[in-house]
């Protein structure tokens, strides 16, 4: 079985050198998961789910909880920066199916959501910057300054992450606890009616879409090697940022929904929020909202770089990716965060991320799930209950089947690059295992055993 790629923690009794404390990794996972999708999904979502919205967060947030317990019980036993891919290299082996999942979460989860929630953050700084009418340059213009921002930040360190994204986090959930207040202290019970819902396959359908506002829990794994006695602290982490995440979102929902019909939800679209607290607050309700719609992308995006760095320096070291990716790079120590960077800089400018970011949830839903499956290998390892592994792995399949046939049925150019994507990643991963298998060749070096 190989070893624990990545820097580890100081596993033990929290050691001084540990740089992030419990609480910046309870701010940072709430913040990768509290972004754009809760401002995107609403409209997209009520489209297929109507006012049984809250139902499908509730569900995806159950599912997130179960996939989470695997991740904390993995972390707990394998604390490293690098995370999931820790986890699945001690459930499979250091082989091909690392490599390719490797690639597929590299490419969705990292640099296509982070470009993702990017784009939603220039749109929102150019509407307040420069007006309703302003031109699609300044959408990629301020989207390209938040990620050189943040990838600066992450290169100063995890302390001065632990700092922003406390203050970040702190200021986004004082804003959503008023909407909250305001949104549910004058609900229409009747827009909320069980008679008004669709059927519980169009729920379920729409899991998959609100999967996405809880992407960012995987962001927590990646602090095993910073976190301060990550073998306590990381569950702690995990349970508590997906707890209030999800109560958070259930609320939201509520609030949305009880306030506006479904079909003004889904015109209003991102600013369905806002929107909702405009009756009561007026236009300075409506300003807030898009206060908060900014530091939540932007706490979204900085959590993301961050895991990125630990991502692409384990994969680099174990031999999965290349050594520009990893801390000996020619590009220096922040190799990686570097090429992810450069990488969601293109996609931000140059790309339509709006089909690839719902299809990358998906991707990044079926990487989960061979955590949950890596974790049922070891279930007696990491001293795990089958039942909860079980329970979010095969879910997790069903709302991958109900989002595949749904999609070939109202989208199959997105269907077929959710194919391609998997595709792709099997050829990168055969590309670059060639190079390296050729280069150890000529340099007469003995190739590592991979399981």
């Amino acid at each position: 079985m190989a070893g624990t790629p990545g820097k580890s923690g100081p596993s033990e009794a929290g050691g001084s050198s540990a740089l992030l404390t419990l609480r910046g990794a309870v701010f940072l996972g709430i913040g990768a998961m509290v972004g754009a999708g809760i401002f995107a999904l609403l409209g997209e979502a009520g489209a297929i789910a109507g006012s049984a919205v809250w139902i499908s967060f509730l569900a995806a947030g159950l599912v997130s909880l179960a996939l989470g317990y695997a991740m904390a019980k993995m972390g707990t036993h394998y604390p490293s920066s690098g995370g999931l891919i820790t986890y699945l290299i001690q459930g499979f082996g250091n082989g091909r199916l690392v490599g390719v999942a490797a690639w597929l979460g590299y490419l969705t989860a990292i640099v296509v959501v982070g470009a993702m929630v990017a784009v939603s953050f220039g749109e929102y700084a150019s509407a307040m910057a420069v007006g309703d009418n302003n031109a699609a340059g300044w959408t990629k213009f301020f989207a390209s300054v938040l990620v050189v921002v943040t990838t600066f930040l992450c290169i100063i360190g995890p302390r001065t992450i632990d700092r922003a994204q406390s203050v970040i986090v702190i200021a986004l959930l004082a804003v959503f606890a008023i909407f909250v207040l305001v949104t549910l202290a004058n609900l229409d019970t009747q827009l909320l009616a069980p008679s008004g819902y669709p059927s519980a396959t169009a729920i379920v359908s729409s899991i998959a879409l609100t999967f996405f506002a809880y992407l960012g829990f995987a962001v927590i794994s990646f602090t095993g090697g910073d976190l301060q006695n990550p073998r306590r602290n990381m569950p702690r982490a995990m349970y508590l940022a997906l707890g209030v995440t999800m109560v958070l979102y259930v609320a939201i929902a509520l609030g949305v929904f009880g306030t506006l019909t479904v079909a003004q939800v889904v015109e209003f679209g991102p600013t369905a929020i806002a929107e909702a607290v405009r009756p009561t607050l007026g236009d300075a309700g409506f300003a807030a909202m898009a206060v908060a719609a900014l530091l939540a992308t932007a706490s979204s995006v900085t959590a993301t770089l961050y895991a990125s760095e630990g991502l692409t320096s384990a994969l680099a070291e174990v031999g999965q990716f290349p050594t520009w990716f990893g801390t000996t790079s020619r590009l220096g120590r922040h190799g990686g965060l570097w090429i992810t960077t450069v990488a969601t800089l293109l996609f931000v400018n140059v790309f339509d991320l709006g089909a690839l970011a719902s299809i990358g949830s998906a991707v990044s839903l079926a990487v989960f799930v061979l955590v949950g499956v890596a974790a049922i290998r070891l279930r007696e390892t990491i001293a795990a209950h089958l039942s909860i592994l079980l329970a979010g792995v095969l879910f997790s399949v069903v709302v991958l089947a109900f989002f595949a046939v749904d999609t070939y049925n109202n989208d199959q150019g997105a269907f077929w690059t959710m194919v391609i994507l998997p595709v792709l990643a099997l050829g990168l991963d055969t590309a670059w295992k060639r190079r390296s298998r050729a280069a150890t060749h000529d340099s007469g070096e003995e190739e590592p055993h991979r399981a």
